[in-house]
């Protein structure tokens, strides 16, 4: 299949394993990723707290040049996939909004390509059995807790992605590739976002709960989907709470055995080598 690929800001930046991983993944899975001609920055995570219109035109625009190539847009990092839902869902409501944001764009929003995030792209595009045909090297010993954090799925009427109490995607994802998931409490709890450098000591103390949660439900790491999450998840907990984090391309990555798979390891805040090696699964 073929879909428009909205890489953002982080993905170019703090999360290039993810952009790494995914395009990695999505060449092996058969998606042709066309990346959005001339996009910019969607405003995560700071226009919509200073001016509503500039919180919508920005993904708006990208938007627009992404209408340009009559595909769905796939959008991986949750910040940014909540900004275009976002937009979306007030363009669609409110026309006077929508003429006014084309005023300034000078440019008309059509509406007419879906907003998607990889995740589930490759649950209902690809397949759970395709995804585990491939499965070169078995995620065996690895015992993740799957994380979304908040952006994926809320608002649900906005977001309108998985389930958004209990998801279980990347669940069935993470089984496909051989690892044993465990089921925790807080697959959606706020990692504390964009307060990691004005509210550290908050954000330090909501990220020690979930590394916590995780330890008691028996994983050995976290997965997420989040540059914002995989930032504060590696950074902020306290030196003893902290575990491996992963992208969940990176280890879809791993275990598809494809070339560069391990070179995003290096990358990483938090060192996972010592756990994919004593699993010798690297």
């Amino acid at each position: 299949m073929k879909v428009s690929y909205y890489p953002g800001c982080s993905l170019h930046a703090m999360g290039k394993e993810y952009d790494q991983s995914m395009k990695a993944v999505s060449r092996a899975l058969n998606i042709e990723l066309k990346e959005v001609d001339d996009w910019s920055c969607c405003g995560a995570s700071a226009a919509h707290n200073t001016n509503f219109d500039l919180s919508i035109a920005l993904p708006a625009r990208n938007l627009i040049a992404a209408e340009k190539d009559a595909m769905d847009v796939m959008v991986p990092c949750a910040a940014c996939f909540n900004r275009f839902k976002m937009a979306e869902h007030h363009l669609k409501a409110d026309k006077d909004l929508k003429a006014r944001i084309e005023g300034v764009l000078g440019a008309k929003y059509q509406g007419g390509i879906a907003i998607r995030n990889p995740i589930d792209v490759i649950y209902n595009e690809i397949g759970i059995d395709a995804l585990a045909a491939k499965v070169v090297k078995p995620m065996a010993g690895l015992k993740p807790v799957s994380y979304y954090g908040c952006l994926l799925l809320r608002p649900p009427e906005v977001c309108q992605f998985e389930n958004y109490e209990n998801p279980f995607m990347l669940d069935k994802m993470m089984g496909a590739i051989g690892a044993d998931v465990k089921n925790w409490s807080y697959k959606t709890d706020c990692c504390g976002g964009s307060l990691s450098v004005s509210k550290t000591a908050i954000v330090v103390e909501m990220c020690d709960k979930l590394m916590g949660g995780a330890r008691e439900a028996g994983a050995n790491c976290v997965v997420t989907a989040c540059p914002m999450c995989m930032a504060n998840l590696e950074m902020r907990p306290s030196p003893n709470m902290k575990m491996p984090v992963f992208y969940f391309t990176e280890l879809l990555s791993l275990a598809l055995d494809l070339p560069g798979s391990k070179d995003t390891f290096k990358s990483h805040l938090t060192d996972v080598q010592p756990l994919l090696s004593q699993l010798r699964l690297v």
